[in-house]
């Protein structure tokens, strides 16, 4: 097919910027050089990628399947230019909080070891913080992700430790005068969830006994908001307590919940040496936290 990489690009800033003229804006380029590339990418596909109004666009279902492809596409061809050029990249995604209190370690250690390749830390609130929309080369993950079957078997995941589970709640809750708290105490209140990425679910709870209401959130500032005004409360993982102090929010331990699950995460048979580096480093900062070594 005779894809370019323009027609990629213009495909994927529709989609962030939201529409055709904030799409030109963003490449630098007309928006009728934007309709006719994305127009030249549906013809070579045949279908449609892209439902067109005069307010607003919105992803078709093809236009769903192809998003992550096109990312990745684009990802692959600027990581092609940095190798030629010599330049070396590692993105390390996450979806909430990097790795709580071994950050700053990782990056010193990263640094020091590994000076020719640059370790850039990415958000992304997706399943597989990023690896599957190409913006991320390993992930860290604190849920297996809920995927597709064809999907899940592109994603291989590595367990490099485990961290404390916290209760966040705003600073005049009446468990917040405790020092630690239970499953128990949490359920009487509504449960802040983030149902895509977040480390909690309800079966945190004996059935008989889980949180009434929940209310769903979709980033870890709506979050971190609805729990400091005291609607809700949230349960998550100690790199969160860590990473994300405000004023007005405290966090306590839950100690009857089990630890959540940390892994490192990647796409099958693109982890590059560069990359099992990291993922060994992940596990040694993991393992040495476990015996109060870093921590």
């Amino acid at each position: 097919m005779d894809i370019e990489f323009r027609q990629l690009r213009c495909f994927v800033a529709v989609v962030d910027e939201g529409t055709f003229t904030d799409a030109g804006i963003s490449l630098g380029i007309s928006q009728t050089a934007v309709s006719r590339n994305l127009a030249a990418l549906e013809e070579h596909l045949g279908v449609r990628l892209i439902h067109r109004t005069t307010r607003s666009v919105s992803l078709t279902e093809a236009g769903e399947r192809a998003l992550a492809h096109a990312r990745r596409a684009l990802a692959a061809v600027v990581g092609l230019e940095g190798a030629a050029q010599g330049g070396g990249r590692l993105r390390l995604g996450y979806a909430w909080s990097a790795l709580g209190s071994h950050t700053l370690e990782l990056q010193r250690r990263w640094a020091a070891g590994y000076p020719d390749t640059e370790l850039e830390l990415v958000m992304d609130n997706s399943p597989t913080a990023g690896l599957l929309e190409g913006t991320s080369d390993v992930a860290i993950l604190r849920r297996a992700p809920s995927l597709g079957k064809t999907a899940a078997r592109n994603v291989e995941l590595r367990r490099i430790g485990s961290e404390k589970r916290f209760c966040a709640m705003a600073a005049d809750d009446p468990l917040a005068r405790r020092r630690s708290v239970g499953l128990a105490q949490i359920a009487d209140r509504p449960l802040a969830i983030d149902v895509r990425t977040g480390s909690t679910t309800l079966e945190l709870w004996p059935a008989e006994s889980r949180p009434a209401k929940t209310m769903e959130i979709h980033s870890v500032d709506d979050w971190l908001t609805l729990i400091s005004s005291g609607k809700a409360r949230g349960v998550t993982a100690e790199a969160t307590a860590h990473q994300y102090r405000r004023r007005g929010l405290v966090y306590r331990p839950v100690r009857d919940a089990p630890p959540v699950p940390v892994h490192a995460a990647w796409v099958k048979g693109e982890l590059t040496a560069a990359g099992r580096r990291l993922v060994g480093l992940l596990e040694e900062l993991y393992g040495a936290g476990a015996q109060g070594v870093t921590r």
